[in-house]
């Protein structure tokens, strides 16, 4: 441990480089990632509760700022909606809802940053580590990930699946995640492209409350672990850029109601998360999606390594980045009034690919 007389004994050349680096160390810049948890309510008591959505809003952002985001990282406004801009080392706009919803429909209206190694994403998180992704590669302008983690837990990276989409970066889309205590419907304009019910999470089906975070990365910045700048496409060129992903517009119904969420013990179960003012579920009448749901099987060329952050990373990963895939689809089969019995037996999701 180092002490302010040790400090003082030092030539005045290696103090000044001791203090140069512990001052490095402090004001250090925080990860490139979005996902992280202040207080996790299963590891420790006292964790503030969660506000609550209790309702469903609406943020068009072609007309500006919403108050129902804080922002990070300078996004931008203009007639385009919100502009998520990567042009340098450091950059990461995000913007974080200002509420939690405990189950629930987001559905984003955007197109996707182009640049290798440039990732956008529209993720839910909870504060123990739930999660619920939309991630596009900006190396890959024809497809997006749908990912999960329930608890932060990453025994495994087989979770990614990958989307056709026609255009994310020129074209708007709007990307639907439909979240209930059953299961996960993932839609691209109205179409359901993933269907994950909760007895085929293998125990990391994600069910505590979550906040809603939209934004822009680089997964391939030099300074990240390489299983990240693989999974991401590649080292990013800043000269290339700027890169801008651009939001038009968000809106989320909240399945539950209340004015705050909190956990009633440690198990990370929604069943002992409590609302305050209202009852869990208590707006679940508001999902009504009528899918035609493709089963999800596929394999890649190894584990997919997705970005650090609320997930450890993984050394012994294989990671395929952008476009080294190898899949297999199933023929579909209809689920329809997803409100919600669960998967047809026989259904599973066992890894990534479409």
């Amino acid at each position: 441990m180092l002490l302010l007389k040790d400090l003082l004994t030092m030539s005045m050349p290696l103090r000044l480089a001791t203090i140069a680096a512990i001052s490095a160390l402090l004001f250090a810049q925080p990860s490139l990632q979005q996902t992280y948890t202040a207080c996790n309510p299963t590891a420790q008591a006292g964790c503030p509760a969660d506000p609550a959505l209790g309702t469903s809003m609406t943020a068009d952002f072609t007309k500006g700022a919403s108050d129902q985001f804080t922002p990070s990282g300078n996004p931008t406004y203009d007639s385009s909606g919100a502009g998520f801009t990567v042009a340098q080392h450091g950059d990461a706009p995000t913007l974080t809802s200002k509420w939690y919803i405990m189950f629930g429909k987001v559905e984003v209206t955007m197109k996707s940053a182009p640049g290798t190694g440039i990732v956008s994403s529209a993720i839910l998180q909870s504060d123990d580590l739930d999660e619920i992704d939309w991630e596009w590669l900006g190396g890959a302008g024809d497809q997006v990930q749908s990912n999960y983690f329930g608890k932060g837990q990453t025994t495994t990276y087989d979770r990614a699946a990958v989307h056709a989409v026609t255009n994310t970066q020129g074209e708007w889309h709007t990307y639907t995640i439909d979240w209930t205590e059953t299961q996960i419907v993932w839609q691209i304009d109205g179409n359901t492209v993933r269907v994950l019910s909760a007895s085929n999470a293998n125990g990391q089906f994600p069910q505590t409350p979550c906040q809603l975070k939209v934004g822009s990365w680089a997964g391939g910045d030099s300074s990240n672990p390489q299983g990240t700048i693989s999974w991401a496409g590649g080292i990013t060129d800043y000269s290339a850029g700027p890169f801008t992903m651009y939001v038009q517009s968000i809106a989320v119904t909240d399945y539950s109601t209340g004015t705050q969420y909190t956990y009633g013990d440690q198990s990370g179960a929604w069943n002992s998360i409590e609302s305050t003012g209202g009852r869990v579920n208590g707006n679940a009448g508001s999902s009504q999606t009528d899918t035609a749901a493709p089963a999800i099987t596929s394999t890649s060329s190894g584990n997919v390594e997705p970005f650090s952050g609320t997930h450890a990373d993984c050394s012994t990963c294989t990671t395929p980045g952008a476009g080294s895939w190898t899949v297999s689809t199933m023929s579909s089969a209809a689920v329809t009034n997803t409100n919600y019995p669960g998967l047809p037996s026989g259904w599973t999701v066992s890894g990534s690919g479409k």
